[in-house]
């Protein structure tokens, strides 16, 4: 039995969201001060492994902060459930959704974090056309899957 996720206006929780999004860019300034890198949660992750000894630490400290810093507004109730509510997407689309936004960050240099959060605050003339192309196509994700396939 699957159920569709339905968004309401009582979903919104302003002060969650503004604390998220002064912590998040708190981060990304902390991060770029200290060791000169940027907050690009594909790049950080997706090096991780791969990385030399001394790189890889603060990668996974970063990891683990984000993953702490989700459980712990979850403790608080500041966030989302912890797993999303049921929709009418089966695991094989999400799993391809999931590939796309993989292989769209390793095309576009970046993810959302990297280009719209850190690039378009470092003024970055390559960030603002990344973050232009991902919103539309998210956009256009949004329409196509709720307006011709159905599924949202």
């Amino acid at each position: 039995m699957a159920a569709s996720f339905e968004a309401s206006s009582t979903s919104f929780t302003p002060l969650a969201a503004l604390a998220g999004g002064l912590l998040i860019g708190l981060s990304a300034c902390l991060l770029l001060l200290a060791l000169g890198r940027v907050a690009g949660i594909s790049g950080i992750a997706g090096r991780l492994w791969g990385a030399a000894a001394g790189d890889r630490a603060w990668r996974l400290l970063f990891v683990l902060g984000l993953l702490a810093g989700a459980w712990g507004a979850h403790a608080l109730s500041l966030g989302p459930p912890a797993l999303p509510a049921p929709g009418r997407l089966s695991p094989g689309w999400l799993a391809a959704a999931g590939l796309l936004v993989g292989w769209g960050t390793a095309r576009g240099s970046g993810c959302t974090s990297g280009h719209g959060v850190c690039g378009l605050g470092l003024r970055s003339k390559r960030s603002l056309a990344a973050t232009a192309v991902f919103v539309a196509a998210g956009m256009l994700a949004v329409y196509v899957l709720r307006h011709v396939v159905g599924v949202l």
